[in-house]
């Protein structure tokens, strides 16, 4: 430790850091545009300049490191003066436009001009003029006359996002920022350009013109997407959810939040919003009252329950859905005397375990590992501040390794990537495990072979201190889930690496702990949607042509049912084969609770009243549960619900549990072509699919079939190529894309999308074939 005198106080600091940390440190404020407390130090805006004793002049606060006994004075007369005459250049091409800026009143130059700026401007030149640029559908650049070349935005891309899409061209007055060769923004985590500009050059393109700063209301709420849980303010105007920006929390999601929690919130606003109850009759849809919808609703299942018994019941929801919803979704279906619910609905392997899977370690650990293997993920679109974190370990030095059927650039260096086609996944771990055993002269858990990419996966895992093995969405989706779970428990044992799941939903745990799958033997969402098990279905936050993990299965049995119940935010989806539409509020219009991928509960109230004669789900269960006479749904609060549901909240860390029973079973490949699905970023939920901001990026274009380069030989193909992807009686026609890298059997077909809901199992065997011209 160092000591300084930081303003007649002394003030004890680490060696190595700069002035700017001990001054935070001690609560003391220095005026600064360009450093930011999780970039790099640039020191190019100057306005942090100090009076440091000794030296011949002012000096940055942010690049200026402590030493023993410097003494430093950031109020004096030479520090202010050395402020106000860096402020003074900063305005002298300013443009006077604070009256129709989007970030006035919450922009820091506006803020220090007045502290440190003149009343008036001594220069009578013309101010410079940078032209705008269209860089997407979520950030503005329409004003970049208006930057003051802090770079923040800059260093973010290359040092958060890990992609630099921004860069500064040309010198001195005719500096600007701007895309390279004219491209667009694309990057998952862009929309945090936005916040951290100190200035209004880069605004938040859906959110321009719509509303000032003061007139907006301030309210916590949770990210209702992935399993990060990011804590999010959620800024509202007349009723209306307006915009929505990260809370900071270090434990969770840092100063950050993906574009999927940013621009979601456009869906809220949509046209497509269900407000009012419907049922279908004679074909033709009608609106009804609630009463008139849930008295039909009690009476079907009533009627399926005596025709069928209750194990022609079902419900099926998504972890989207709050701790609250669910279980009483749940409840409701048991009070009926079924066991069928889940919430699994992209999952093919249900092999069950022990406790609810989690992800192993506190989510701020990602950022200290050493070494991680990840599983079966599309790291950076499933979890974009997961993929963040792992990118801070990387440049601290860890090694990623990574298994998997793509070579998706994740923007951190991967120090080994072992690329196989997804039948030969647990084979890949198994090998790994052998390699394992041979360096530690254990037993093999499995017959494998210990080949060179094993061995320096193994060698990886083996070194280092902290350690994880972390199983993506596509790891638990897959059809040996269960032995990949067990293959990687052993690893984990053998190397001292926690085991973990990145989890694909924000209350995916949340899901498990509250039961929302079955407890006493009931059917599992893969046998639900499948066959015709069930003669009254209950969709809960559900889309099974876009959800599941077989569309073309999903629609037959649903389509087979007696009674399709459809409780969702949004009217389009289920109007083929719902009977009854019920409007429930998304998160924003709800109470509730999420429990993230580390096991953290997080609960939220709602930021504005339900749209239209929308209503809270956990009211419109507790409702429907009183009138099919089903007990325990007394409840007056949502807070109640929660309590019922997770109980003691002290004892959820010894219900989280990723240990296996199941048996490691290798399959051999069956040979022929397979398919790999990812779920873009943007078809994720009935929210993002609904959000017209981000269907208009680069991430949300229509799917393509991605083809190896074998393949693509084999048939013959030529750039803008199209083929005919076929599978379980489905079939899709798509355009081709050469992806050299893919392994020889392996198709990459997304899921999760209208162009491919026609197609089966998101892994399996597949069919494809040239089109030739004209044909469909």
């Amino acid at each position: 430790m160092v000591e300084i005198e930081l303003d007649g106080q002394k003030v004890q600091c680490q060696e190595g850091s700069m002035v700017m940390h001990a001054a935070e440190q001690n609560g003391t404020y220095i005026p600064h545009f360009c450093y930011h407390k999780k970039l790099s130090i640039a020191a190019n805006c100057r306005m942090c300049l100090v009076d440091i004793e000794k030296a011949p002049k002012p000096m940055p606060a942010c690049a200026t490191p402590v030493t023993q006994g410097m003494i430093v004075r950031t109020k004096s007369d030479k520090a202010i003066k050395a402020q106000q005459g860096v402020m003074e250049f900063l305005l002298i091409n300013h443009p006077l436009d604070c009256p129709i800026c989007d970030q006035g009143g919450e922009c820091q130059l506006q803020d220090l001009a007045v502290g440190y700026g003149a009343s008036s401007s001594r220069y009578e030149e013309e101010k410079r003029v940078v032209f705008k640029k269209d860089v997407g559908p979520l950030i503005s650049m329409q004003e970049m006359s208006r930057c003051i070349q802090c770079t923040r935005c800059v260093r973010f891309g290359q040092e958060i996002a890990g992609v630099m899409e921004l860069g500064m061209i040309h010198r001195g007055e005719h500096s600007e920022i701007t895309t390279f060769v004219g491209n667009t923004v694309d990057s998952e985590l862009s929309g945090n350009m936005i916040d951290i500009c100190p200035v209004g050059a880069l605004t938040s393109k859906p959110f321009r013109y719509q509303a000032r700063t003061w007139e907006l209301s301030r309210r916590k709420s949770v990210s209702p997407h992935d399993s990060t849980g990011a804590n999010l303010i959620v800024q509202v105007k007349n009723g209306k959810v307006l915009r929505v920006v990260p809370l900071e929390n270090e434990a969770v999601n840092e100063c950050w939040i993906s574009d999927r929690d940013r621009f979601s919130y456009e869906a809220l606003n949509s046209d497509q919003r269900l407000t009012k109850p419907m049922l279908k009759q004679g074909g033709q849809w009608r609106e009804v009252d609630w009463t008139t919808a849930l008295e039909y609703v009690a009476n079907g299942l009533k009627g399926v329950k005596n025709d069928h018994g209750a194990a022609a019941i079902g419900a099926l929801g998504t972890a989207h859905s709050t701790v609250e919803e669910l279980y009483l979704l749940g409840q409701l279906v048991r009070g009926l005397g079924s066991d069928n619910v889940d919430t699994r609905l992209r999952q093919s392997d249900f092999t069950a375990t022990p406790g609810a899977t989690w992800l192993g370690l506190p989510i701020a650990e990602l950022s200290n590992l050493d070494r991680a293997l990840v599983i079966g993920s599309f790291l950076r679109k499933d979890h974009p501040l997961f993929a963040s974190r792992l990118r801070h370990a990387a440049k601290r030095g860890a090694q990623i390794t990574a298994i998997g059927a793509t070579t998706d650039d994740w923007l951190l260096p991967i120090a080994q990537r072992v690329v196989v086609a997804p039948s030969a996944w647990a084979q890949s771990l198994a090998d790994i495990a052998v390699a394992i055993a041979n360096e530690r002269g254990v037993d093999i858990p499995a017959n494998g072979t210990a080949t060179e990419a094993a061995r320096a996966v193994a060698a990886s895992l083996l070194s280092g201190q902290k350690k994880a093995i972390l199983l993506g969405n596509a790891a638990v989706h897959h059809p040996q889930a269960s032995t990949l779970h067990a293959l990687a428990n052993w690893i984990g044992e053998q190397t001292g690496a926690s085991v973990g799941f990145l989890g694909e939903s924000a209350n995916t745990v949340g899901a498990q702990l509250v039961g929302a799958q079955p407890q006493q033997g009931g059917l599992n969402a893969g046998q639900m949607l499948s066959g015709n098990a069930l003669k009254a279905v209950l969709l809960f936050n559900a889309e099974p042509e876009f959800d599941a993990a077989n569309p073309v299965a999903a629609r037959a049995a649903v389509n087979g049912a007696q009674m399709v119940v459809s409780l969702s935010a949004f009217k389009s989806g289920a109007n083929d084969y719902a009977d009854v539409l019920l409007p429930i509020a998304p998160f924003s219009e709800t109470s509730g609770t999420f429990v993230n991928a580390e096991g953290r509960v997080q609960s939220f109230h709602g930021v504005v009243k339900p749209l239209g004669d929308a209503r809270p789900a956990w009211k419109v269960l507790r409702v429907l549960g009183n009138m099919l006479s089903i007990p325990g749904f007394e409840f007056e609060t949502s807070e109640e619900v929660r309590a019922a549901a997770l109980g003691d909240l002290a004892s959820i860390p010894a219900r989280l549990s990723n240990q296996s029973s199941a048996l490691i079973q290798l399959q051999g490949s069956t040979g022929g072509l397979e398919r790999i699905a990812d779920v873009p970023i943007y078809s994720a939920d009935a929210l993002v699919r609904r959000s017209e901001p981000l269907q208009q990026t680069a991430d949300a274009k229509p799917p393509v079939a991605s083809l190896s380069k074998a393949l693509w030989a084999e048939l013959g193909l030529a750039e803008g190529a199209q083929v005919r992807v076929s599978q379980d009686n489905g079939s899709a026609t798509l355009s081709a894309v050469l992806d050299a890298s893919l392994p020889a059997n392996v198709v990459r077909v997304p899921a999760g999308h209208a162009l491919t809901s026609s197609l089966g199992a998101q892994f399996g065997a597949i069919r494809v074939e040239k089109l030739g011209v004209g044909q469909v």
